[in-house]
């Protein structure tokens, strides 16, 4: 496969959340816009506080008739220790084999000095607010040096942006996300 660009059919995959097995991205469009929002691993602390962020302005998403996945390096027993004590608005899919990040060329930074690259001052300061928000690192999953990636897709599954992120912090920020809609 290859990355997704404008105009291209997300691939129809099979895929398990944290609580569901055998879902399909046709079966969860639901005839409704659809961000998907590729992270790297529940456990991580950035990553875990973008969820968190997600499900307080979620609401902002349903009142505009769309939804949201999260897609995640994590394993659906990580993503259901990590939230045991959390109900969120919205799912998380698992691809603990990579299987999807690979099909769709959301590689990883080469290096983790990439990763972060000019942009640690601001993932410093997004790792402190974390923190403040009482968010901690948990397990390690998946590939550390993961990118991120953002696809919005129409109720027919039709890509309506596509973003494969530089550097973990060339993101669009949620209210992007909603100015999409």
């Amino acid at each position: 496969m290859a990355k997704l660009k404008i105009g291209d059919k997300m691939p129809n995959f099979t895929f398990n959340t944290a609580y569901e097995k055998g879902k399909t991205i046709n079966g969860v469009l639901n005839h409704k816009p659809t961000f998907f929002w590729v992270l790297r691993y529940i456990g991580c602390t950035v990553c875990r506080y973008d969820v968190h962020l997600l499900s307080q302005r979620y609401q902002e998403f349903v009142d505009k008739g769309a939804q949201v996945f999260v897609v995640m390096q994590s394993a659906p027993e990580t993503v259901r220790e990590d939230l045991k004590e959390t109900k969120l608005p919205f799912e998380i899919i698992c691809d603990a084999d990579i299987a999807i990040y690979r099909a769709l060329e959301i590689n990883p930074a080469a290096s983790m000095e990439e990763l972060g690259g000019s942009v640690m001052p601001q993932l410093q300061e997004k790792g402190m607010a974390a923190t403040a928000a009482g968010f901690k690192h948990g397990k390690y999953e998946g590939i550390e040096e993961q990118l991120p990636a953002m696809f919005l897709v129409n109720s027919e599954g039709v890509v309506q942006y596509a973003h494969y992120a530089k550097n973990i912090m060339d993101m669009p920020k949620i209210d992007d996300m909603l100015g999409m809609l």
